[in-house]
């Protein structure tokens, strides 16, 4: 299986293409969705890579495909200006997952 990236920068996309994966650069939503939609229909592909932007500016188009579609993987990645999570957002998503505080 295949690794495709979907990067709102070009700075993302080119690091991952050194890295031997492909992928696109969209700005806009409905860009967005066509990408997603085209990476879902190819069947190598078993992971989609999407920088975190992504899932700030359009929640609606990556939940929908991440809870309509069992594979490709959906990952959100951090792009070049780093992450916009919380220090110990692992920490507290695995105390919500398992109800235990850690």
């Amino acid at each position: 299986m295949q690794m495709f990236l979907i990067s709102d920068n070009i700075d993302t996309y080119t690091g991952m293409r050194l890295a031997g994966v492909e992928g696109v650069v969209v700005h806009e939503p409905d860009e967005l969705r066509e990408a997603l939609e085209k990476a879902i229909s190819n069947k190598d592909i078993g992971i989609i890579l999407l920088t975190e932007k992504f899932g700030r500016q359009f929640p609606r188009i990556v939940d929908d495909v991440k809870l309509n579609h069992k594979t490709p993987l959906i990952i959100e990645i951090p792009d070049r200006h780093g992450t916009g999570r919380k220090p110990d957002f692992i920490t507290s998503y695995v105390n919500e997952a398992i109800g235990l505080k850690l």
